[in-house]
């Protein structure tokens, strides 16, 4: 009997056998997601103007690839915001020009290998849906349907997202899915059914359709239980009738969606993209950190045409690693998202840069994954300031956390470990960190300040920022407002060399007795007169309290001014004594981790990482001729070992103090200390 090439595919996509079960040998097992450290993501958002969707697409092509990358899990594409299924189906909306079934290569490829399988599928932003099916749409506050989005109070999640991932799910075998398209871009539904739900539920006796308007953060919160039902239910409906399938919603129980995470989902994940990667990178993976469940970052493999008129750029093996770093240094996964031609192929100059990216994470894989914090600094994260003054249902955020993302950046340039403490998890774990910063959110809550309160009582020490937080805390920093807070005007504050504009919102304050003035800031580019008190400290009998009454984080945001870095280093060494030390350039981050009992020392170089769409890619990073460290022990270590390569490194101890020095620091190197 002749087997055609095109019967073993669909002979795969049925879960019979495949070649190698032919012959009696059985393929390898895929990993679970919890087990999966490094993967690919595929997605075309295909549509009609796609003439010949896998027409150049190889089996023998996707073999070179996974034995190239050898990652553990790849997502294909499955269905993209237009909401056009990439495959055969007969549930549809099928892409009308479908040459070659890709999902069947892809499955019979990643079988063979013991790779997992996951898809790409949009769900709330499906245009074809709401296309074909108008009463399927949420409804705007013109009266209008949504053009792009489906209504989470409406049939579409169980008329038509559910059977395409269950045929998807059976026809392919699948592993998992990916759903795109969620937590981002849903939004409030002024329809019937949520309009009289909504009254129902309140007794008000109108819907909201401003921000303005009476119940509008009522409004929002209806909007978002009605999300976590439409996500919950589909997981678990996924669950039910395909218990092999691990699913996650993108960006859920990121800093989106700042919440404790008692959904259902399998693992978290978000796909970070624009102009500064490595920032997002930064705040996203010590927050997903924080959720105790299996979580990755994906990194685009270009940078996206919307930040260049050119079209997208596509970054080199170096610039990925950079990336790579940031995300593992924090105990997570990695993978990053390319797209094949519209038709399929894959381009060897593309698998040579995924591959090299691969052995990069690789090499760091058992000295970085699940690793868990060493507390030292937290920055507060605050979701009762985004859910009540943001007027949107979830992120981004835009500029509304610019002030977490602040004070973030300039931390870690001033070399201290930091890690992103949500409110939520500020009762359980925040009395683990010598430090907790308040960035100038507005509003953080009564339960945040109490706890914060609890936690200078026993011995924390809090960095309090901005004009509402200083005014709040007013009574445990020992100071006296001066009239309201406003726009400061012209101001700088000064660095070590030079100085730093640092206009924004400030609040006068007048020292009560026991405080002490950290530094001034100025009306004018003289710093010999008419200072204005910009940071202040109170000792206590339980600790250390101090106050920056205006903006910085947002300021440092905005500029990266490296006299402003030094500013906030100055009043942030007055209130505790950091594990480690760094004398390195601000470009090399410092993180504190455990991997079992040994302690670990992660070094970052982010020299010239990309913050412009006209940089919008780099292939060299000078590597740092050296870096000297200094860690407070009470006993010195049995060795010292830089990975990965396994390098011992000479060191000294006298005092308490271990101190070494490192070099080159090209990428991201983890110093390891056994027997401390």
């Amino acid at each position: 009997m002749t087997i055609r090439r095109r019967d073993l595919i669909a002979t795969a996509t049925a879960g019979l056998l495949l070649p190698g079960e032919m012959l009696g040998q059985s393929p390898p097992k895929a990993p679970r997601r919890a087990d999966s450290f490094f993967g690919m993501h595929f997605d075309l958002h295909p549509g009609p103007n796609d003439p010949a969707l896998g027409k150049d697409l190889r089996k023998e092509q996707v073999l070179r690839f996974l034995d190239a990358v050898k990652p553990n899990y790849v997502q294909y594409d499955c269905k993209g915001h237009a909401g056009w299924l990439g495959y055969p189906s007969q549930v549809g909306p099928s892409a009308p020009n479908i040459v070659q079934d890709s999902l069947a290569i892809w499955r019979e490829a990643t079988r063979e290998r013991g790779v997992a399988l996951y898809i790409h599928f949009s769900g709330v932003w499906d245009t074809q849906a709401v296309t074909r099916h108008p009463e399927w749409a949420a409804i705007t506050r013109e009266g209008k349907g949504d053009p792009e989005k489906a209504s989470t109070f409406g049939p579409y999640v169980d008329a038509l997202m559910l059977p395409q991932l269950r045929e998807a799910a059976s026809k392919y075998q699948l592993d998992g899915v990916w759903v795109d398209g969620e937590c981002w871009a849903v939004r409030p539904d002024w329809g019937e059914k949520p309009r009289q739900q909504f009254l129902t539920a309140t007794g008000l006796g109108r819907v909201p359709e401003y921000p303005t308007d009476p119940g509008w953060n009522e409004w929002l919160e209806f909007h978002r239980e009605q999300f976590r039902k439409y996500v919950r239910h589909y997981v678990d409906e996924m669950h039910r009738s395909h218990p092999q399938v691990q699913v996650a919603s993108n960006w859920l129980y990121s800093t989106m969606v700042p919440e404790p995470p008692e959904l259902p989902v399998d693992f978290l994940s978000g796909d970070y993209l624009g102009n500064a990667p490595i920032a997002g990178a930064r705040i996203e993976a010590r927050y997903l950190a924080q959720n105790g469940k299996s979580w990755d970052l994906m990194a685009w493999g270009f940078q996206s045409a919307r930040g260049n008129p050119a079209g997208p750029v596509h970054k080199p093996s170096m610039q990925l690693e950079q990336e790579a770093g940031v995300v593992l240094a924090q105990g997570g996964g990695f993978q990053v998202y390319y797209q094949p031609s519209r038709e399929g192929h894959l381009d060897d100059h593309f698998i040579e840069v995924m591959a090299k990216v691969g052995d990069f994470c690789r090499a760091r894989q058992p000295y970085c994954w699940k690793t868990e914090t060493v507390p030292q600094v937290a920055v507060l994260y605050s979701r009762n300031s985004l859910y009540r003054h943001t007027n949107k249902m979830f992120g981004g955020w835009g500029d509304f956390d610019l002030c977490a993302k602040g004070w973030l950046d300039a931390l870690l340039e001033a070399h201290y470990s930091v890690d992103v403490l949500p409110d939520w998890k500020l009762a359980s774990h925040g009395a683990s960190y010598p430090l907790i910063v308040v960035p100038e959110w507005k509003e953080i809550g009564q339960e945040t300040e109490n706890e914060l309160r609890k936690l200078a009582a026993s011995g924390t020490a809090l960095l309090i920022a901005g004009a509402e937080n200083t005014r709040q805390f007013a009574d445990l920093l020992g100071l006296r407002m001066e009239g309201e807070a406003g726009d400061s005007g012209e101001i700088y504050v000064r660095g070590r060399e030079i100085i730093a504009p640092a206009r924004g919102f400030w609040q006068a304050v007048e020292p009560l007795p026991g405080t002490t003035i950290l530094d001034y800031r100025f009306r004018r580019r003289d710093t010999t007169k008419d200072g204005v008190i910009a940071a202040i400290l109170r000792v206590t009998p339980a600790g250390r309290v101090a106050a920056v009454p205006g903006n910085l984080g947002e300021v440092y945001a905005e500029t990266h001014a490296p006299a402003m870095r030094q500013f906030i280093q100055g009043a942030a060494s007055k209130l505790f004594a950091p594990m480690a030390s760094l004398d390195a350039p601000s470009t090399v981050e410092m993180v504190l981790r455990r991997r079992g009992e040994v302690l670990q020392v992660h070094l970052l170089n982010t020299t010239g990482m990309q913050v412009a769409a006209r940089y919008a890619a780099l292939d060299f990073v000078a590597p740092v001729p050296q870096v000297t460290l200094r860690l407070r022990l009470s006993r010195a270590p049995r060795r010292v070992t830089v990975r990965p390569g396994s390098v011992r490194v000479p060191f000294t101890y006298d005092a308490g103090v271990l101190t070494l020095q490192h070099g080159p620091l090209a990428l991201y190197d983890i110093v390891e200390l056994e027997g401390e």
